[in-house]
C-alpha cells in the first residue's frame, strides 16, 4: 500500500522539511552590525564578500532532522489507518511547535530586531507547506478508510 496518494503527500512533506537545510529562514538581516543569513544550521555572515558560518544551531539541526523523518515513518503505518490519521494530526501540532521554536531561534539570533517581509526566506514558508501536505494526506487516508468500510458492508 505504499503506492497510495497519501504516501506521495507524506513523502513530499518530508522532502519539504529536509529542504530547510538548503534554504534560509531569514536573509539580509543585521546581526551584530554584519549582514547575515540565518538557516536552521546556523548563522552565516558576510565577511569580506564571502559567507562564513559563524554560529551553529545544533539542537535545531537535530529537531529538523527528526521532524523531517517523521512523515517517512507515517508512510509505513498504512496497516492501521485510524492510527495513521491520528498521528498525522498530532504531527501537524509537532510542526507548529517546531515552527514556533525556529521563529524564536531567529528572533534571539537577531537580538529581537524587527524583520520585514523582504527579510524572510523560502525556509520560513516550508513548514507551512508541509502542514498543508500532511493535512491533505490525512484527508486521503480518511477517504481510504471510508472506502474500505463501504467495501466491507458489501461483503
Amino acid at each position: 500500500m505504499i503506492q497510495r496518494i497519501q504516501s506521495i503527500y507524506l513523502l513530499f512533506a518530508s522532502l519539504v522539511l529536509f529542504s530547510l537545510f538548503l534554504f534560509p529562514l531569514v536573509h539580509n538581516v543585521y546581526v551584530a552590525g554584519v549582514p547575515s543569513t540565518i538557516k536552521v544550521t546556523g548563522i552565516f555572515q558576510d565577511v569580506n564578500g564571502a559567507q562564513v558560518h559563524t554560529q551553529t544551531f545544533i539542537a535545531l539541526i537535530a529537531a529538523t532532522a527528526v521532524v523531517a523523518i517523521l512523515p517517512l515513518i507515517l508512510i509505513f503505518l498504512y496497516k492501521n489507518r485510524k492510527q495513521q490519521v491520528l498521528l498525522c494530526y498530532v504531527y501537524i501540532f509537532v510542526i507548529f511547535g517546531y515552527s514556533f521554536w525556529a521563529a524564536q531561534a531567529v528572533k534571539s539570533a537577531t537580538g529581537g530586531a524587527n524583520l520585514d517581509t523582504n527579510n524572510f526566506g523560502i525556509g520560513a514558508l516550508l513548514s507551512s507547506i508541509s502542514i498543508v501536505l500532511v493535512l491533505i494526506a490525512a484527508k486521503a487516508i480518511q477517504r481510504d478508510e471510508k472506502l474500505v468500510k463501504s467495501a466491507d458492508r458489501l461483503r
